[in-house]
C-alpha cells in the first residue's frame, strides 16, 4: 500500500499538483545550474552575452526535460491500455475456465446422481 492509497481523490489531486511543483522547480534549478556551468568556461563571453547565454541554455533545457517528461507520460499511457488489455483477456479466460470447470463438476454430479 502506498501512501496515495488511503487518500480522498482531491487530496490525491492536490498531492500531485504539488509534487508537479516540486519537480518542476527542481529542473528549472538543474536547468540553471547546467547553464551556470556551461558559462563558467566562456571567461571571454562578456557579461551581458553570458548571462544571455545562460538564459538560453536554460530554456532549452527545459524545454528538453519538458518533451522528455512528455514522451515518458504517454508511453506509460500506453503500457497501461496494453496491460488493461491484456489483464482483460487474461480475465475472460480465467472465467471461461470457471465456468468449464464448474460445467465439467455439475455434469459429473449429475452422471452420478442419474447412475445412481
Amino acid at each position: 500500500m502506498t501512501a496515495m492509497e488511503g487518500l480522498p481523490m482531491d487530496l490525491r489531486a492536490f498531492h500531485n499538483e504539488v509534487e508537479g511543483h516540486l519537480l518542476a522547480a527542481a529542473a528549472r534549478e538543474e536547468a540553471r545550474a547546467a547553464a551556470a556551468r556551461f558559462t563558467a568556461g566562456l571567461a571571454w563571453l562578456p557579461d551581458a552575452q553570458r548571462v544571455e547565454v545562460e538564459r538560453l541554455f536554460t530554456e532549452e533545457h527545459l524545454a528538453l526535460a519538458r518533451a522528455s517528461w512528455q514522451r515518458t507520460a504517454r508511453r506509460g499511457e500506453e503500457l497501461r491500455g496494453e496491460y488493461e488489455a491484456v489483464y482483460r483477456r487474461l480475465r475472460a479466460r480465467l472465467l471461461a475456465g470457471l465456468l468449464l470447470g464448474v460445467a465439467l463438476v455439475v455434469a459429473a454430479v449429475v452422471v452420478v446422481l442419474v447412475s445412481v
